[in-house]
């Protein structure tokens, strides 16, 4: 029995694992709550990997209990929860068009993507890219799909936005380097959180700041938890967050980042957070990439030669030049302002109520 108009009931399918990491399932998450707080009833299909981030972030979100193993699976699974449902969210790049519409059945769906490389069957693609124009997707959707492109309407969560000011406050004539925020995803892709811790402490008391402490995020399955336990007991500068429930807090208190490209990119340009991204997976380029070219970041691939080497040199500008710090925080500021959640949930609440109204 379907609900009624005011409160729909919307499934949300979103990947994750040690591959891609936990970013889809947070994305949506925030996404999920956003419409939840305008009377919606959200549900995610959870494979193993997805019901790990719930757990932890979202334990009280409904779960529809999935053990998919390949994408076919989960295309089964999900579209056999979505019987029941009035819209479908979908954040899953293995996905295209033919899964949208075995899944959705005519419901409408929204996608969020960041990609622009496949067909999608969507009414409405959510694409936050800063890069992103309406003429990537040409041939790509259908002929009535709607498009949010841009920052703005990137899905963070509101305790970013509440923190804003206080942020734009603290970070006013960049302030010395006295904390050093590292998050390069809660899974830890490659084990690269103990790779940059490594390359981060031996150049603290070189780069000015042989007291700033390290506050080093990662989900309790990350490879480099063990090892940045042991270094953590006998170093004082490394203080371990695992699966933290105080991001926008470590942000602010933060005076500079080395951060993963993908969505924690725009919690930090909220928070004005001079950054150090490395891009970790080829789909975080392009947005990356447009980032550094609006001078809001500095950027490097892990995978290029000379990584490592490049990661000192940049690290120690960052540590020794304040007035790249208050540049990149302007304009960090001036790219996102946390409320993006909130206005791809009215559109897709909009959406769905003119089709069961029409």
């Amino acid at each position: 029995m379907r609900r009624p108009l005011s409160s729909p009931r919307i499934l949300f399918v979103a990947d994750a694992g040690p591959a891609v990491g936990g970013g889809h399932v947070m994305r949506s998450l925030t996404l999920a709550r956003a419409v939840a707080d305008e009377g919606a009833a959200c549900a995610f299909v959870a494979t193993p990997a997805v019901a790990t981030v719930l757990d932890a972030f979202g334990a009280d979100v409904a779960q529809v209990e999935a053990a998919a193993a390949t994408p076919a699976d989960l295309v089964t699974a999900a579209a056999r929860a979505a019987q029941d449902v009035d819209a479908v969210v979908i954040d899953h790049y293995g996905l295209s068009a033919p899964d949208h519409r075995a899944i959705a059945g005519g419901r409408p769906v929204l996608v969020i993507d960041d990609l622009a490389d496949r067909a999608l069957a969507a009414d409405l693609v959510l694409d936050s890219g800063p890069a992103r124009t309406a003429a990537d997707y040409d041939g790509l959707l259908p002929p009535h799909a709607e498009l949010l492109l841009g920052p703005s309407h990137a899905p963070v969560r509101p305790a970013f936005a509440a923190l804003r000011r206080e942020a734009l406050a603290r970070r006013a004539n960049a302030p010395p380097v006295r904390r050093i925020l590292v998050s390069l995803g809660l899974t830890d892709v490659g084990g690269i959180t103990g790779r940059v811790v490594d390359l981060i402490l031996p150049r603290l008391r070189t780069g000015g700041a042989g007291k700033a402490v390290l506050d080093v995020v990662l989900g309790s399955g990350a490879s480099s938890l063990p090892g940045l336990r042991a270094l953590a007991a006998r170093d004082p500068r490394l203080a371990l967050h695992v699966d933290s429930q105080d991001m926008p807090r470590l942000t602010l208190e933060a005076d500079l980042a080395v951060g993963a490209g993908g969505s924690s990119s725009w919690e930090r340009c909220v928070l004005a957070l001079p950054t150090l991204l490395l891009v970790l997976a080829a789909n975080q380029g392009e947005a990356s990439q447009a980032l550094a070219e609006a001078d809001a970041v500095l950027v490097l691939d892990v995978a290029e030669p000379g990584f490592e080497a490049a990661f000192a040199t940049e690290l120690c500008r960052l540590l020794a030049d304040p007035a790249l710090r208050d540049r990149l925080s302007s304009a960090s500021a001036a790219v996102c302002d946390g409320r993006g959640a909130a206005r791809v949930a009215a559109h897709f609440l909009d959406l769905i109520a003119r089709r069961q109204a029409g």
